[in-house]
């Protein structure tokens, strides 16, 4: 069965990345682009991961992650923060904020999936006998 990942990212060319990278290890990728659709599609489709850029329009990161630990549902899914916010502190307001973890801007293509599967408790190669 195929994990279902909800990225929710404004910036095109980091949808694209990530969801081509994603989607080649066997993921289902689910798209918003912005704080608000990202919300109501976490809802909808109850996804296993949520990948989450902090600086979004209509909502940002933090308040999307706040609002989705408030719904019971949504609770327990690890969200991983995936923004160019890298100042000190930024990891830790990201962890407060309900993130289950960090990843710095601009990603690694070569190690994104094993940090990725790693909030899942998977292998990178479970889903992808290459390993990509």
């Amino acid at each position: 069965m195929k994990t279902k990942t909800l990225i929710i990212e404004d910036n095109e060319n980091n949808m694209y990345l990530t969801s081509f990278l994603l989607e080649n290890s066997g993921h289902e990728v689910y798209q918003a682009y912005d704080g608000q659709a990202g919300v109501v599609l976490a809802k909808e489709i109850i996804p296993d991961l949520i990948l989450l850029d902090i600086q979004l329009p209509k909502m940002n990161g933090y308040d999307v992650a706040r609002e989705l630990r408030r719904d019971r549902s949504l609770s327990a899914i690890p969200i991983v923060a995936i923004t160019s916010y890298a100042m000190p502190g930024d990891r830790e307001k990201a962890l407060e904020a309900g993130c289950n973890g960090y990843i710095k801007k601009p990603i690694n293509p070569d190690t994104f999936l094993v940090k990725i599967e790693s909030y899942l408790g998977k292998d990178a190669t479970e889903n992808n006998p290459a390993g990509r």
